[in-house]
């Protein structure tokens, strides 16, 4: 296999002050900094050369801290950011970052909003075909309930340089497939350049007592709506800790992916896509 990335990890440091949603309550395995030096060891063994860095906290100042990290660490491929569309300065505070060789898209959090409807405001539509303009990759960040949304949001823009996050996070540890798989289906049809990233699944699941069989129906939907040109692996580390190991992430995926893949469509999922869709220069 050629050039391996994950392309869908975190780091954070708790004393920058702007991750609102880690708490002492929610245990301690994800309440401690996570760093380059953390997660390097796990990627030697995976033999993972770098990954795509995506923001953990909804702030400016947060993604110059990754791009600040993305600098230090050749195991940085890219870093994903977030944009406050809200700031009359975004453009400005975009060009900032894209002046930046590892910066390499954005990501917009659907999951946070109180109403998912909040994306299809004129503010963030304006802001979002803008950004398909200039062909930014953007991550979607959902949950399956908040499909609907993104089904009308990439009809309103679709040449929206897009990927799924999480396979829009199903309901995995019920066992509920549908409308997810329909909408995913949906999705995948009519929006060709839409990806799909093959990340977060374990923490959907049971985190105690998930077992490897309850992926496969969902991983192999998504393979066979998007095929394996628009799909990539991604581990969601540190969070995937919540539930099992970066070694347990990968095992899953390889038990889970249709069977008789080349090897051309192995290094797709696992490296290919990921620079193809963040538009890595090559190496």
């Amino acid at each position: 296999m050629s050039r391996t990335i994950d392309a869908h990890q975190h780091y954070w440091k708790l004393d920058r002050g702007d991750y609102g949603w880690l708490t002492p309550e929610g245990g301690p395995v994800l309440y401690r900094d996570y760093g380059p030096q953390d997660l390097e060891p796990d990627l030697e063994r995976a033999g993972v050369r770098q990954t795509i860095v995506v923001q953990a906290a909804a702030t400016h100042a947060e993604t110059d801290y990754m791009l600040q990290l993305a600098d230090n660490a050749v195991s940085i491929a890219g870093v994903v950011g977030w944009l406050d569309f809200h700031d009359p300065d975004w453009k400005a505070v975009l060009e900032k970052f894209r002046a930046n060789p590892k910066f390499v898209g954005i990501r917009i959090m659907i999951q946070e909003m109180k109403d998912a409807a909040e994306v299809l405001e004129p503010e963030s539509l304006e802001a979002l075909r803008y950004l398909a303009e200039i062909g930014l990759p953007v991550d979607l960040l959902m949950h399956s309930k908040q499909l609907p949304e993104t089904i009308q949001l990439l009809k309103q823009i679709p040449n929206l340089h897009a990927v799924i996050d999480h396979i829009g996070k199903p309901q995995i540890g019920l066992g509920v497939f549908e409308p997810w798989a329909s909408q995913i289906k949906a999705l995948a049809a009519s929006h060709p350049g839409l990806y799909c990233k093959l990340s977060g699944m374990l923490t959907e699941a049971d985190h105690e007592s998930w077992e490897p069989e309850q992926f496969t129906a969902y991983v192999r939907h998504v393979v066979e709506c998007f095929g394996t040109e628009r799909v990539m692996f991604g581990s969601d580390w540190p969070v995937c800790l919540l539930a099992g190991s970066y070694m347990d992430v990968r095992a899953v995926l390889e038990t889970a992916l249709p069977e008789g893949l080349s090897e051309q469509q192995l290094s797709a999922i696992y490296g290919g896509n990921a620079a193809a869709f963040y538009k890595l220069p090559a190496e």
